[in-house]
C-alpha cells in the first residue's frame, strides 16, 4: 500500500491513458475478416465490435465523468482499467462470437482514459495551461490511430488475431501499476453524494459558455469525421488511388492535427482560450475554402483535397485543446462531468455527420461535396467559438 500515489500523475501516464482509449478501437481492424471466419459468422456482425463500442463508449463517457467527480478521479480509473484486462482476457480465449460481442463491448470502460485524463489536467491547471497540456497530449495520442492498425496486422500476421487481446490484457496491466504508483487523486472538491453533486448539474447544462466550448470542439472534430467517411470513395473512384497509397492519405488530415496540437502545446499558455479557438477555426476554415474553390475552378489532383484536410487537421489541433479546456473550465467541480458530456457530444456529432457524408458523397463531384461540408461543420464551430467570446465580454467588468 505505501506504493500507492498521492500526488498527481506525470504527462506521460496521461498521455498512455489517452492513448489506450484510441488503440482499443482500431489495433484489431485489420483482423476482422479473419475473426469472422474464425467465428464462422458474417463480417456484417463481427463489425459490431465497432459500432457497438463506438456506441457504449459514448454513453460511458456521460457515467465515467460524473463518478470521478463524486468519487474521485484514481478510483475510477483504476477501476475502469482492471474492467478493461478482464473483458479483454475473455476476448482473447472465448469461442462464442455473443461472448466476444458482450466482452468485446465492456472493453469500452478504458475510454475513462481520455475522460480522466482531461479531468485531471484541469484538477491541476489553469484554464490557459491545461490548454497547453492538452495540446501536447493531443499530439502524442494521435500517433495511436496511425501506429494501432500497423501493429494489429503485424500481430495477425504473425500468431493470429487473439494476439491483439492478448496485448491489449498486457497493456492494461502495465497500465493498471503505472496508475498504481502515479496515479494520485486530484479531484478535491468530491461532493458528499450523488444528489448533491446532480444539483449543480443545471448551472452546468444551462451555460451558454459551455455549450459554445462544446458545440465548437464538437463541430471541429466532426470535420474529421466527414473526411474520414467521404475520402475513401472520392481518393479511388475519383483520384484512382490504390488502396495502399490511400492508407497514407488518409494521415493527412491526422499529420495535421499533430502539427496543430503542437502549436496549441507551444503557444495556449500565451492566449485567452477563445483567440486559439478562433485561430484555429480561421485556419480550417480558410483551408477548407481554398482548397473547395481551387477544385471548383477545375483542378484534378488529389492533392487540393489532402491540402485542404491538412488545414482541417491543423485547425482542429489549434481548437480542441482550447475548447476542451474551457468546457472542463466552467464548473471546475464537475470537470469530469464536462468531459464525458463534451467527449458524448462530439461522437454524437460524428454519428450524425458520418452518413450525412457518405450518402451526399458521389464519385463525379465527391471532392467539391466531401469539402463543402467539412467547411459547414468547420464553420459551424468558428460561430459556436464567436459565441462564446461574445458571451465572455458580456460577462466581464466594465
Amino acid at each position: 500500500m505505501r506504493f500507492a500515489a498521492s500526488s498527481p500523475p506525470h504527462l506521460a501516464t496521461l498521455v498512455l491513458l489517452t492513448g489506450l482509449s484510441v488503440l482499443s478501437l482500431n489495433m484489431f481492424l485489420p483482423s476482422l475478416t479473419n475473426m469472422a471466419a474464425d467465428f464462422q459468422v458474417d463480417y456484417a456482425l463481427i463489425s459490431l465490435s465497432i459500432a457497438g463500442y463506438l456506441g457504449v463508449t459514448a454513453l460511458l463517457q456521460l457515467i465515467i465523468g460524473p463518478l470521478s467527480d463524486r468519487f474521485g478521479r484514481r478510483p475510477v480509473q483504476l477501476t475502469a482499467l482492471l474492467i478493461f484486462v478482464l473483458a479483454s482476457a475473455v476476448c482473447a480465449v472465448t469461442e462464442d462470437v455473443w461472448t466476444f460481442l458482450v466482452f468485446r463491448v465492456c472493453q469500452g470502460a478504458i475510454i475513462s482514459g481520455w475522460v480522466i485524463a482531461l479531468a485531471v489536467v484541469r484538477d491541476t491547471r489553469p484554464p490557459q495551461e491545461a490548454a497547453s497540456l492538452i495540446g501536447y497530449i493531443s499530439m502524442a495520442m494521435a500517433v495511436s490511430p496511425m501506429l494501432g492498425p500497423m501493429l494489429g496486422g503485424l500481430l495477425d500476421t504473425a500468431f493470429g488475431w487473439r494476439a491483439s487481446f492478448l496485448v491489449y490484457v498486457g497493456l492494461g496491466l502495465a497500465l493498471f501499476a503505472i496508475c498504481w504508483v502515479d496515479l494520485g487523486e486530484t479531484n478535491a472538491n468530491r461532493a458528499d453524494t450523488l444528489a448533491k453533486q446532480l444539483k449543480s448539474y443545471p448551472d452546468l447544462l444551462g451555460s451558454q459558455r459551455f455549450w459554445g466550448y462544446s458545440l465548437c470542439m464538437g463541430f471541429s472534430v466532426g470535420t474529421f469525421y466527414c473526411f474520414l467517411a467521404g475520402a475513401p470513395l472520392v481518393a479511388t473512384q475519383l483520384y484512382g488511388l490504390s488502396t495502399e497509397v490511400l492508407g497514407f492519405a488518409m494521415g493527412s488530415i491526422t499529420a495535421g492535427f499533430m502539427f496543430g496540437s503542437f502549436l496549441s502545446g507551444r503557444f495556449a499558455s500565451r492566449h485567452a482560450l477563445t483567440t486559439m479557438m478562433i485561430a484555429g477555426r480561421l485556419v480550417a476554415c480558410g483551408g477548407l475554402t481554398a482548397g473547395l474553390l481551387i477544385i471548383l475552378a477545375g483542378a484534378e489532383h488529389v492533392i487540393w483535397l489532402l491540402g485542404a484536410a491538412v488545414c482541417s487537421g491543423i485547425g482542429n489541433g489549434l481548437t480542441t485543446p482550447s475548447a476542451s479546456a474551457g468546457a472542463l473550465s466552467v464548473r471546475a467541480d464537475l470537470a469530469g462531468s464536462a468531459s464525458g458530456l463534451t467527449g458524448a457530444l462530439t461522437v454524437a456529432l460524428g454519428a450524425v455527420l458520418t452518413p450525412i457524408t457518405a450518402r451526399l458523397v458521389d464519385a463525379e463531384a465527391g471532392a467539391a461535396i466531401l469539402l463543402s461540408i467539412m467547411l459547414a461543420a468547420a464553420f459551424a464551430a468558428l460561430l459556436a467559438a464567436l459565441a462564446v467570446r461574445q458571451s465572455e465580454r458580456r460577462t466581464q467588468p466594465a
